[in-house]
């Protein structure tokens, strides 16, 4: 085990423990802290090594992304059985099951490695996705295992901040673990690790407080579904989700192909780049929470369209290690700005027993258009290249700017409407 991992390892659990003492939250919003990276690391180690895998093994390299493409397919297909799951049986089995799902993945495309199987790899990287439905789940869980709801953004912070710890655990345990299963293009043992990682998961999951499972009583009408999702802020929550994560899952798809397959970076700068980018995609919920609370969601959405904007910018600038690690680094930021009011934005369109199908609804739609983001980032890669890859993405930021204007009127005229 590498001296990384095991700090990276030792450092989860410290501030976790550190966390439950100084930071006055319930006990679930610890164990999914601890539990969610582990969960995670089924993305991260597909994004770095799925098209690595692939592009050998695949009948043609076009195909090379089609497993992380699929996994998020799987993520959008398990997601509304993986609600209506929890619904039943509660978080804490309902995410049991999920990460169970997770670790058959894992071994299938453990099998697919080692046999060259790509069929397999992309059975295996379906299986992954389906448990990532169940994954994205838990900062829902986070906000009903609180008293308190003016604690969600603390609880939501806390809970990305462990990304931080999948960002280097996926793409640390992919290269530490690579050849602990002899495998005609490596990366065999690196699924076997993630299974393991994902049953300690498991473990720490068994000890949640039962959530979820009763519904709350409430006075208010039932309301259809069109109703809800015709909400100007479930229509905002739902493409700020949506937009981050397409456009997030776009470039970063597309980035370790470009870098070592086109333009020849090492397998280690790669490496670099992409856990550099996840941990800019939670770092960031160490201050979004104080963020929120000086400037509120709306103009943390236009930053965070900013910050996409950027990536566009410097991403064009050219194709040496630097201009792919601050264009990986500005993208992460903007995701976590972006995903984060999304996902505090979404409960004020629902009520408390329209929850899950609202939930759902919005995490289907997020990780449907997010698989179609991520297909088509292989087939413009190889055909048009890098820079026309990138430019096609400026259309999203700008519909995303245009939404966070939206918003930002639509609170300023909320006083006039309260006063009358």
């Amino acid at each position: 085990m590498s001296l990384t991992l095991t700090l990276t390892l030792l450092a989860l659990i410290l501030v976790a423990a550190l966390g439950r003492f100084f930071i006055r939250l319930p006990k679930n919003i610890w164990l999914l802290f601890l539990a969610q990276p582990l969960g995670m690391c089924s993305s991260s180690m597909v994004v770095f090594t799925g098209g690595l895998v692939g592009s050998k093994i695949a009948p043609s390299p076009d195909l090379a992304t089609l497993p992380l493409t699929l996994m998020i397919l799987g993520t959008a297909a398990a997601v509304i059985p993986a609600s209506m799951l929890m619904k039943k049986f509660g978080r804490r089995i309902g995410t049991i099951i999920g990460l169970s799902i997770a670790i058959i993945g894992a071994l299938l495309a453990m099998v697919a490695a080692i046999q060259s199987q790509f069929e397999l790899l992309i059975v295996g990287a379906v299986f992954l996705g389906f448990s990532m439905a169940f994954v994205a789940q838990m900062r829902f869980a986070a906000i009903e295992s609180l008293t308190n709801f003016d604690d969600s953004a603390k609880a939501v912070s806390v809970l990305m901040v462990g990304g931080i710890f999948a960002a280097i655990l996926g793409p640390e345990v992919a290269v530490v673990a690579k050849e602990w299963i002899d495998s005609p293009h490596g990366f065999a043992g690196s699924f076997l690790a993630l299974a393991i990682l994902i049953f300690i998961a498991i473990i720490f999951i068994a000890f949640l407080s039962p959530i979820g499972v009763a519904e709350k009583v409430s006075g208010q009408q039932k309301r259809s579904l069109k109703e809800v999702v015709s909400q100007p802020i479930f229509i905002i929550a739902v493409c700020a989700g949506l937009i981050a994560y397409s456009v997030m899952s776009y470039v970063m798809t597309a980035t370790p192909l470009s870098m070592h397959e086109l333009e020849g970076h090492s397998l280690h700068d790669t490496k670099w780049v992409i856990q550099s980018h996840i941990v800019a995609m939670y770092l960031p919920s160490l201050f979004s929470a104080i963020l929120i609370r000086y400037i509120g969601i709306a103009k943390l959405m236009i930053v965070g369209c900013v910050m996409y904007a950027l990536v566009v910018i410097v991403a064009l600038a050219g194709k040496h290690v630097m201009h792919y690690w601050w264009a990986l680094v500005l993208l992460g930021v903007g995701w976590n700005f972006l995903f984060t009011s999304g996902t505090l934005l979404l409960p004020e369109a629902y009520l408390p027993q329209e929850r899950f199908k609202v939930q759902a609804i919005n995490d289907f739609t997020i990780f449907f258009i997010q698989a179609l983001a991520s297909l088509s980032a292989g087939l413009i890669l190889f055909s048009h290249g890098w820079s026309t890859l990138i430019t096609i993405a400026v259309p999203m930021i700008l519909i995303m700017f245009a939404v966070s204007i939206w918003y930002f009127l639509i609170l300023k005229r909320r006083p006039a409407i309260q006063a009358t």
